[in-house]
């Protein structure tokens, strides 16, 4: 056995089944789960493969993972692994994200990962921050404005590495200084998209890049769409920032639902096509936030409240009860007797003229004889044009 708790055999064969069975085959995922690697591999690789030896396939999908098994070379994979910073974590390994388990037989077989520290750990106080590649720019601030508001209150900010919303919630996490995980439908040596190279690279150097795939694998559609599914289970909680009605950001979206983890949408205009998927998952069981306080709010421990949120505190905020009685009473326009507040407020007329002295003093009336007026800038707006023209 290794220092992780999973010995040199199992790690080899399942470093090898990673080539072999696709992500998110929940088919291999039984096998696996019946079999052992050891034993999945040792089937695959055998002269000979007697019909039925592993149910819920077809003879040609077993002789499609027959002819990758063949050619599976995990020592060099491990080694190219290592040549860029990275390794091979299997579940039962001490950084083995175990709420990577709740996918059953989807579970990742492994994960190759490239970057210093602790996945676990990471994983444990993580939100996944996801959305539109041709995002408009407020989707790009959102997205920016989210990852680095979650890595200043200690939050490791997941997304995919890809353009526009992936991109600029990690360019956020990494400009606070902040922990980013990246991951990939490819292998964690292949850069893509290839502009996003030196994204990439930094992300490696700060934070983590993970991918099911061995070194070299290239993506392919079905494999960010299967991907998703791993960014889900990882988090506490996905934000989506943009997104159409067919977006890869709802799969993750409706994964995470289905997993019980928390789902959150930021608005965009209601005109906006790529707001348009964000929208109904609000209709459902997502929740809207704005900031990074919101979403604390929702994923961390008790006590992680966002700031109450009020408009500005206006002059008339500020008196007490009775003196806002008294001058809710008086006319936007003109002179007022005296009397006819006190009757107005419900009050007598020494407490109404009591009153009326302190606004005076305040500076909210005027007094005119026996009657009283409000000063200019005490008027309250009007709001009958409110939104028009």
């Amino acid at each position: 056995m290794t220092a992780g708790g999973v010995n040199n055999e199992e790690r080899l064969a399942r470093a090898a089944l990673t080539g072999v069975v696709e992500p998110g085959d929940e088919h291999g995922g039984r096998w696996l789960r019946e079999h052992g690697a050891v034993e999945l591999m040792a089937r695959l690789t055998a002269p000979r493969f007697p019909e039925g030896t592993l149910p819920g396939a077809g003879e040609r999908r077993i002789e499609g993972h027959r002819i990758r098994a063949a050619a599976a070379r995990p020592d060099r994979d491990l080694e190219t692994a290592a040549g860029v910073g990275g390794r091979f974590l299997c579940p039962g390994d001490p950084e083995w994200p175990r709420q990577l388990d709740d996918l059953g037989d989807a579970r990742p077989v492994g994960l190759w990962v490239r970057g210093g520290p602790d996945l676990r750990k990471w994983a444990l106080r993580s939100v996944a921050v996801v959305g539109a590649r041709a995002c408009t720019p407020y989707g790009a601030h959102m997205a920016t404005g989210l990852g680095s508001g979650l890595a200043e209150r200690g939050w490791v900010v997941v997304s995919g590495g890809a353009h526009g919303v992936d991109g600029a919630a990690h360019r956020g996490a990494l400009a606070a200084g902040g922990a980013t995980i990246a991951v990939l439908a490819c292998g964690v040596d292949v850069v893509y998209p290839r502009s996003h190279a030196e994204l990439i690279g930094r992300i490696a150097e700060q934070g983590l890049v993970i991918g099911e795939l061995p070194p070299g694998s290239h993506p392919t559609r079905s494999r960010f769409v299967l991907r998703n599914r791993v960014i889900a289970a990882l988090t506490r909680g996905t934000v989506v920032v943009e997104a159409e009605y067919r977006s890869g950001s709802l799969v993750t979206a409706r994964a995470a639902q289905r997993l019980g983890r928390l789902t959150m949408g930021v608005p965009g205009p209601v005109t906006s096509g790529l707001s348009a998927g964000v929208h109904e998952l609000l209709r459902g069981e997502a929740v809207l936030v704005t900031d990074a306080d919101e979403v604390v709010e929702l994923v961390g421990d008790i006590g992680d409240l966002a700031p109450e949120r009020r408009g500005p505190v206006l002059p008339r905020d500020l008196l007490g009860p009775a003196e806002a009685q008294v001058l809710e009473t008086l006319p936007a326009h003109g002179v007022i007797h005296g009397r006819d507040i006190a009757r107005r407020a419900g009050v007598p007329t020494d407490e109404a003229l009591g009153r009326l002295y302190e606004l005076l003093a305040l500076g909210f009336v005027e007094r005119h004889g026996d009657g009283w007026q409000l000063v200019r800038s005490a008027i309250p707006p009007s709001n009958t044009r409110r939104g028009g023209a």
